[in-house]
């Protein structure tokens, strides 16, 4: 247990020498700027996509992240395929390397949208693909720590992009946010 939490805070920590203040505006303003945004992870990074695409609907974005397992490959990488220009192909994977989520950034690109990856190394198949990169959580860690590790790191990635994308947006955010609130108030109590 002590291993998995020092791999965890090693991550976190790591987080400020990888992820400047530069880079989340630069993806804040892309995502602001989208009319729809497609979130795009696989295996673990699946659970990361599923709180982002929560964050951005909650902001007030038009979000589709597939995740039905058994048809979210082909629906995902049709739906990148299908965006416009002013689209957004949000990509998450620890390694960069994830066929499923490379091959919906490039179908992404060629359909002329903007792809937003997040990744814990600076240098991968995805990150060629991305107009936008966020590193987040690329420690050398024994195999299983670096999974749990770049898990926390994007999530807490996405808790900065979020809250970044929420002071850009201003008022309309605010106002989602409160609907946001509401509709969770009505199934909670």
């Amino acid at each position: 247990m002590s291993s998995t939490l020092r791999a965890a805070r090693a991550a976190l920590d790591g987080i400020t020498a990888t992820l400047t203040a530069d880079d989340l505006r630069a993806a804040a303003e892309v995502l602001d700027g989208a009319g729809q945004v497609v979130l795009v992870g696989s295996g673990l990074s699946g659970a990361v996509v599923l709180d982002l695409a929560y964050r951005l609907r909650a902001l007030g974005l038009r979000v589709d992240a597939p995740a039905d397992p058994l048809t979210a490959q082909l629906a995902a990488q049709l739906a990148a395929a299908q965006l416009p220009p002013a689209g957004v192909c949000f990509a998450v994977s620890h390694g960069g390397a994830t066929p499923l989520v490379i091959d919906a950034a490039r179908r992404a690109r060629a359909a002329g949208a903007s792809v937003i990856a997040l990744t814990s190394y600076a240098h991968s198949p995805l990150t060629e693909a991305a107009t936008h990169t966020l590193v987040a959580g690329g420690q050398d860690l024994v195999f299983g720590l670096e999974t749990t590790a770049s898990r926390l790191a994007h999530l807490a990635a996405v808790d900065a992009l979020a809250q970044t994308l929420l002071t850009l947006r201003g008022r309309p955010a605010e106002q989602a946010l409160g609907l946001s609130a509401d509709v969770t108030a009505d199934h909670t109590s």
